[in-house]
């Protein structure tokens, strides 16, 4: 069986999903093509897992200060390049296109009617969330923006009777320590008031990582560059994370157990039902301002206990080899029962 893999790359959180998923696909003896959209490829990191991967200039959206910036997304839209490679892009080669919300090959796999297997966690907002109710037009955007023949949401809860658990990359066996740090990731805010407010509470180290060269020290701040590796390292060590309400990382804070302080991008609607979903089950503390006391009050709080979630990068993967004969409402059955039972 030979797929054709696209990922979003606007984000890290699709793209780590790939790293998750590959082995598993490997394991199914499924020769895999990764294609990536969103980002320029210079612009992403450890990225070398994926081969001879494709990349297309695609959709994203342009953040400023933490805001969506609707102007200079308008502005930046290529609809005609966009065409020109989906009509471009030869998908017939493949028995399948597993997509996770990447516009191009998936209008590609439907304009060329190749099966497609959708396998995001922006396909469990599609139904009415009572934590969070998105704009009509985002809306008719999650549905349409990356259309596939089935669509497996992931979520954290099961939002409706196609949604998997979380798929997340092993990450590493010291996760239950606590260190005397928090770590930020924060890339879509502007540094320079990051550093600012954390300069506020002296008392507090945080491990800030950001688009710099090289490690540096500022007073009770340490900035890293971006990298997987050390990412993770320090996500297993923090006492607690503060990040935007992308689902990746969130997921990964969840799973180890860590207490999160989230800022949801002001105008975006997956982070804002995001951040929405977790302040509804009492999984985080929503930063919508830089305000003083919340910060001190979540610093002087207490972690969870660690979310264990099944393996459903194997899950998914076999799925796909079968052929897709077993319903997704089955699958997630299955998943969520077995979630249960890790969690007991």
């Amino acid at each position: 069986m030979k797929i054709l893999y696209g990922v979003q790359a606007t984000g890290n959180g699709h793209i780590a999903r790939a790293r998750a998923m590959l082995p598993a696909l490997q394991a199914a003896d499924i020769a895999v093509d990764f294609l990536f959209s969103g980002a320029p490829r210079e612009t992403l990191f450890d990225m070398e897992c994926f081969g001879a991967a494709r990349f297309f200039a695609g959709f994203t959206y342009r953040i400023a200060d933490g805001k969506l910036d609707q102007i200079t997304t308008v502005r930046e839209l290529r609809p005609l390049q966009f065409v020109r490679d989906v009509r471009a892009l030869n998908v017939d080669d493949y028995d399948m296109v597993l997509n996770d919300f990447e516009p191009v090959s998936a209008w590609a796999a439907k304009w060329r009617k190749v099966p497609s297997v959708g396998l995001s966690n922006q396909f469990a907002l599609t139904a009415p969330l009572e934590a969070f109710r998105p704009p009509w037009l985002n809306r008719l955007l999650l549905r349409h923006f990356a259309p596939c023949d089935i669509a497996l949401g992931l979520h954290w809860y099961r939002l409706h009777d196609a949604v998997l658990p979380p798929l997340t990359e092993r990450l590493p066996e010291s996760a239950h320590r606590r260190g005397d740090f928090i770590l930020v990731y924060l890339p879509a805010e502007n540094p320079t008031v990051i550093l600012h407010w954390l300069a506020r509470f002296p008392e507090q180290i945080f491990h800030v990582y950001a688009r710099v060269e090289e490690a540096q020290a500022i007073d009770n701040i340490r900035l890293f560059p971006l990298a997987r590796a050390a990412f993770l390292h320090d996500l297993a060590a923090c006492d607690g994370v503060l990040c935007n309400s992308g689902f990746g990382v969130c997921t990964e804070a969840m799973q180890l157990g860590k207490k999160i302080l989230t800022r949801p991008l002001f105008g975006q609607f997956e982070q804002q039902a995001n951040a929405a979903i977790l302040k509804q089950y009492r999984r985080a503390t929503v930063l919508h301002h830089w305000d003083d006391d919340t910060m001190r009050d979540w610093l002087a709080a207490d972690g969870f206990a660690p979310l264990h979630f099944p393996d459903v990068a194997q899950a998914v993967a076999q799925w796909l080899r079968q052929g897709c004969r077993e319903s997704p409402q089955a699958l997630s059955a299955a998943l969520w029962e077995e979630m249960r039972r890790l969690n007991e």
